[in-house]
């Protein structure tokens, strides 16, 4: 009875994990789309200027895509762990101070991408309620605001999964 109930519970880690996973990846899939369009939107822009009929608002719509870009771009990041850090000082200490100081880090940054996803729905609603929009194409700001919170919270899944991966022992 209790190996079936904890295989029941490693099953269920287990879909938890791949689930913010997956939901990492498909987020990164939106800032890959949107890295493309700043690509293709600002060689089409560079051409067009030659014939001295650039594309209207460019510099806004490159601008709210590379907040996409960046926002969304970092829960696959830190799920992959692909971003920089040093280890020169963690790699020589013991095990157990290690998953001490990455367990501490990891709850630290759950707080910080939490604090900024509710900070940036926040900041969306303010836009949304004056009807603030961008000076060329008239594009509303919130929706950008909003996009990066949902992915401030995916990252405090993620941090969560790194959490769960220490406890278990495989996040080394």
């Amino acid at each position: 009875m209790t190996t079936c109930l904890i295989d029941r519970k490693e099953r269920c880690v287990e879909r938890l994990l791949n689930s913010v996973g997956r939901l990492s990846r498909l987020i990164n899939v939106i800032a890959g789309i949107a890295i493309t369009f700043i690509m293709f939107l600002t060689v089409l822009d560079v051409i067009l200027r030659s014939f001295r009929r650039p594309i209207v608002g460019t510099y806004e719509l490159v601008a709210f895509s590379g907040a996409i870009v960046v926002g969304f771009a970092i829960p696959l990041t830190s799920w992959l762990r692909g971003h920089i850090y040093v280890d020169f000082f963690t790699g020589k200490l013991p095990q157990a101070v290690r998953s001490v100081f990455n367990l501490t880090t990891r709850c630290m940054g759950i707080g910080l991408f939490f604090l900024i996803g509710w900070n940036l729905i926040k900041v969306g609603l303010d836009l949304q309620q004056s009807g603030e929009v961008s000076l060329t194409l008239q594009l509303p700001f919130y929706p950008v605001a909003y996009g990066v919170a949902v992915s401030c919270f995916v990252q405090c899944l993620v941090l969560l999964a790194d959490i769960v991966k220490i406890f278990r022992g495989s996040y080394e």
